[in-house]
């Protein structure tokens, strides 16, 4: 195997490999063997035809595929390996030479991590964050814990109001017909949480128990399922229940109930301490990412789509993670909230092309400052890991490669990156 690189624009580079004509018909004589029991031939039982007989009659171009299929993922990895190029995507891949008796030539163009240069990045001039907690701020909060700990009671003496939750059956038609996904019974639904599309929720607003309700409404352009983008439908709802939240008096026994605090007073008095801690954090947060925003703006780089791409599919592989732990899955998220997936991808984007950008000037800053991290950090961080996963740290330590311990180190740098710029910052 051979190959050659080739620097494009944006950061892009292409690599033409090609692999020996030997090692090609190797892959084919395999593709034969895969295949043979699947082909029939005149005068041959099935699975005995010679390959040149069925070459002969299919053309060579039969196990073409299946001997590239085979052949590029390991050459294309020595290649990758080979050229030193720091490749941040997947390649894109395309044939030029696939003949009998001749090598084998493709090329793989991909993207490589961008070249990145600094401007200014220390003395960064950012906004003060007041970090005051005010009573509204405090009463606030606790009103979120008496919405935690309050209890839904079911009512029949009124209709449903804004805020109410309803147990609902429905069914939906468009065009007279009905659709997939649009039935379901004993649903619950918070009316005004506008989480079902158009004006669905505000029609059921001032109905009463055992009414039966047409809501007409019209799918998103940009909705998820295209037979239905743009299109009025009609639902046939019948309201089951009517809940309404009840909640905890505001008194010292809440604040027990609660806290492990004895009276309301000194409840209120750890909440303000607790809100002062996580506005102080929030606020460093805040000054970190003006901070970084500006250090980007400073910088210029190129990057290629392919590595914004990957971004993406990354952070919906864990958005969708995170869906699944609630019992959700991506397809039911864009379905409720009217998304398709272009949309979805849309709005990933740009935080996909900061998460680069960011993570590209702090490394830029890791090696302008020289900043470097011992093997105690690396195995401090390894026990955080091990505390977190609740393994041994000695056994993570064992199952940790050379390659995850580098990507460790790394984080680590660009952390102390991160600390560097901040503290260098000016507050005004």
């Amino acid at each position: 195997m051979s190959v050659q690189v080739e620097n494009l624009e944006k950061s892009m580079a292409k690599l033409t490999i090609e692999v020996s004509a030997e090692e090609f018909q190797t892959a084919m004589n395999k593709a034969y063997q895969k295949m043979k029991g699947r082909i029939s031939i005149p005068g041959f039982r099935k699975g005995k035809a010679p390959r040149a007989m069925v070459e002969k009659m299919y053309g060579p171009g039969i196990f073409y595929e299946d001997a590239a299929n085979a052949v590029i993922p390991d050459s294309y990895e020595a290649a990758a390996k080979e050229s030193g190029l720091e490749i941040v995507a997947q390649p894109e891949i395309d044939v030029v030479q696939i003949e009998k008796g001749k090598p084998f030539i493709y090329t793989a163009t991909v993207a490589v991590k961008p070249e990145v240069a600094l401007g200014d990045y220390k003395g960064i001039e950012v906004e003060k964050k007041d970090i005051e907690v005010t009573d509204e701020d405090i009463n606030a909060e606790i009103d979120k814990v008496r919405e935690k700990n309050s209890r839904m009671i079911t009512i029949d003496d009124r209709a449903t109001e804004d805020g109410d939750t309803v147990l609902i059956d429905f069914d939906g038609f468009v065009d007279g017909e009905r659709f997939e996904g649009g039935k379901a019974e004993d649903y619950e639904l918070v009316l005004g949480s506008h989480s079902f599309i158009d004006n669905f929720e505000e029609q059921l607003i001032g109905k009463n128990i055992d009414d039966e309700v047409e809501v007409n409404v019209t799918f998103p352009d940009q909705y998820q399922a295209e037979e239905l983008q743009g299109k009025p439908a009609l639902f046939k709802v019948k309201i089951k229940e009517i809940k309404v939240k009840e909640l905890p008096e505001l008194d010292d026994d809440f604040a027990q109930d609660v806290s492990e605090c004895d009276t309301l007073e000194e409840y209120k008095e750890e909440t303000k301490k607790k809100l002062c801690e996580s506005k102080e954090e929030a606020a460093k947060s805040e000054k970190e990412a003006a901070v970084i925003d500006q250090i980007i703006e400073n910088a210029t780089m190129e990057i290629p789509e392919q590595m914004v791409a990957a971004q993406v599919r990354q952070m919906t592989q864990e958005f969708a993670q995170r869906l699944q732990s609630q019992g959700l899955s991506l397809e039911q998220y864009m379905q409720f909230t009217g998304m398709s997936a272009h949309s979805f991808t849309e709005e990933l984007t740009p935080q996909a092309l900061k998460r680069i950008q960011s993570r590209l000037v702090l490394e830029a800053i890791v090696k302008a400052e020289d900043i470097s991290v011992s093997d105690e950090d690396i195995d401090g961080e390894i026990e955080e890991m091990a505390k977190m996963y609740q393994m041994e740290a000695d056994k993570l330590k064992e199952s940790i490669g050379e390659e995850e311990r580098k990507r460790i180190s790394m984080d680590l740098a660009v952390q102390k990156a991160v600390e560097l710029v901040v503290e260098a910052a000016v507050e005004k």
